[in-house]
């Protein structure tokens, strides 16, 4: 399991960046957000899903990050230099928390799923989740859990009910707004 932090200050693409984050308390979320607008890179980055190449990481870009502490995801919207999505991507945890540096992090469980702005879903890293087992990095219960969260997210994706996909555009604009302050 490696926890991954909100601000990404070990990622050695991205050269000039702003970061900022907020705990955020209304009706449709508590908990707490984070936003990397990334200036300069590198060298861009690019994935492959089915016959698409997807750029995921450029100058301009951001990720926000919305960390639910009561659950066993995150969510990673990316956005392109234009402001529009280019993914959304569902990290399985054990759990979301705050360092002491007041930085949110998740303990990542290796399950991913991605959405793209067309709709598909793609489900990402099984087989780490399933060496990690074997390899004895999780115990049965922590890959139990994994299975179940990613089955659970997948279903409330399909039925149009995960609503940290809808809010991303809302919460991008609460922490851009507080970047500008």
């Amino acid at each position: 399991m490696k926890r991954k932090y909100g601000d990404r200050s070990d990622w050695k693409r991205v050269l000039e960046r702003e970061y900022v984050q907020s705990y955020l308390d209304t009706d449709n979320f508590k908990d707490y957000l984070s936003l990397l607008k990334i200036a300069k890179v590198k060298e861009p980055l690019y994935v492959k899903y089915f016959d698409q190449k997807v750029c995921i990481v450029n100058d301009g870009y951001s990720w926000l990050q919305q960390f639910p502490l009561d659950k066993h995801h995150s969510v990673t919207t990316m956005f392109d230099e234009q402001g529009q999505i280019v993914q959304w991507y569902v990290d399985i945890c054990y759990r979301n928390g705050v360092s002491e540096d007041n930085v949110p992090w998740m303990d990542d469980l290796f399950l991913d799923i991605i959405v793209l702005p067309s709709g598909a879903v793609i489900q990402k890293d099984s087989e780490e989740l399933d060496e990690a087992l074997l390899q004895g990095r999780i115990d049965s219960s922590l890959y139990n859990l994994a299975r179940q969260e990613a089955d659970f997210i997948n279903s409330l994706i399909k039925d149009g009910k995960f609503t940290l996909l809808q809010l991303s555009e809302q919460h991008q604009d609460i922490l851009v707004h507080m970047l500008q302050k």
